[in-house]
């Protein structure tokens, strides 16, 4: 790997949602990143099993950049195994419940006894402490509690859910992420590592700040679908064109609205003033009628290389095929599956694409070894029962 994390070591408790997006993009940067996935017995009892299960492992672009142990974490012998890996890790990141590693013998205090400079990189929803912290929750709800959520709606409509994209992934994972690396360059001056409390509640007020300061300075509105961000303003929306698809217009300042009223064959002397937001249900109606003359592609073609700040609304499938985010490179290919590329970009240490996403356990006898165990101990820990997966003793 060429990213700037080459050369850190992550351990990742396998898991569902914001930690392993925020262990992807350590991945990505070229961090060696090992999931520590579940071992569990099959009905059949005997042999073991890992607990993931996907309908095809291998295309589930997330857990790409990743090699796999599989390990029997309810076994002393699986957590004093996890322990030993510990000793060579720089970071250990888990999404767990608050109490659950500690549950396991495997919480802060007995992994920094292990290993002094541990990073120990926790993400939930509510944080590891607070009256809700071991509550059950998603990020439909941390989002509603942290005051996003109910910004996500034009006046008069009940608030619609941005998929998961603010909680878990942008107040989450990358919440995560950036709490690794910023401990990570601590530990090189102090020698000393600590625990990072990622909570999806926090990093999503986080994303919240500047409206907040807009609030403070009367610029903004507490009520939905009222301001100029929000779909309140004509010039902030998203309109329907003839063939029932979209266009988004972003044109806030004065000099792209004006280049936007005349690429729409309209006049600023013949509307109302943008500037009084009583006038802006009738711009609106002008705009919408103007907008669905035309397909969304034919006013893509029209407006996306002008300065009117408008550009077709596309669906997943539709993004990598535009020209400019093929241009950027901004999605890859791997094996079959679309998916977008690391980001952002390096000029010297660039980031690159890490291998396909591991089945559970394929590399566990290659980690041990690579990472101090010797070939007997990790063919007694699969005899025992303790790993699975691999048995091949490839080192990286």
């Amino acid at each position: 790997m060429t990213g700037p994390l080459a050369g850190v070591r992550v351990l990742e408790m396998a898991g569902l949602g914001p930690a392993p997006f925020g262990a992807m993009l350590l991945a990505d940067m070229g961090a060696d990143v090992v999931r520590v996935d579940r071992l569990v017995r099959t009905p059949a009892g005997g042999d073991y099993e890992a607990s993931r299960r996907q309908a095809d492992p291998r295309r589930y672009a997330m857990d790409r950049g990743r090699r796999s142990v599989a390990l029997d974490l309810k076994n002393p012998a699986g957590q004093d195994t996890l322990l030993r890996l510990v000793e060579s890790a720089d970071v250990l990141v888990e999404g767990f419940r608050p109490g659950a590693m500690e549950r396991l013998g495997l919480g802060p205090d007995v992994c920094l006894a292990r290993n002094a400079r541990l990073v120990y990189a926790r993400m939930t929803g509510w944080g590891q402490d607070g009256p809700l912290a071991r509550t059950a929750g998603h990020d439909i709800n941390y989002i509603a509690l942290a005051g996003a959520l109910n910004n996500f709606r034009r006046g008069g409509d009940r608030p619609v859910p941005p998929l998961s994209l603010v909680g878990d992934f942008g107040g989450g994972g990358m919440l995560l992420a950036f709490g690794v690396v910023c401990a990570l360059l601590e530990a090189r001056t102090s020698g000393k590592g600590q625990v990072v409390d990622a909570a999806m509640v926090d990093g999503t007020a986080l994303l919240t700040t500047l409206f907040h300061g807009l609030l403070a300075q009367g610029r903004w509105r507490d009520e939905p679908g009222t301001n100029f961000a929000d779909t309140g303003a004509p010039y902030y929306e998203v309109y329907e064109t003839s063939d029932g698809r979209f266009v988004a217009v972003g044109a806030l300042e004065g000099p792209f609205y004006d280049e936007l009223v005349h690429r729409l064959g309209l006049s600023t002397d013949d509307l109302p003033s943008r500037e009084d937001p009583a006038h802006w249900p009738a711009l609106k109606e002008r705009f919408a009628a103007v907008f669905r003359t035309r397909t969304r592609d034919e006013w893509a073609d029209l407006l996306l290389a002008t300065d009117s700040c408008v550009a077709p609304v596309l669906s997943f499938t539709e993004a990598p095929r535009h020209p400019h985010i093929q241009a950027r490179g901004t999605f890859v290919e791997r094996d079959g599956v679309v998916q977008p590329a690391p980001a952002p970009r390096f000029s010297r240490t660039p980031a690159e694409l890490g291998a396909v996403p591991p089945l559970p356990g394929e590399q566990t006898a290659e980690v041990l070894a690579g990472w101090g165990f010797s070939p007997d101990e990790v063919t007694k820990l699969r005899d025992a029962g303790v790993v699975g997966g691999s048995t091949r003793v490839n080192p990286r």
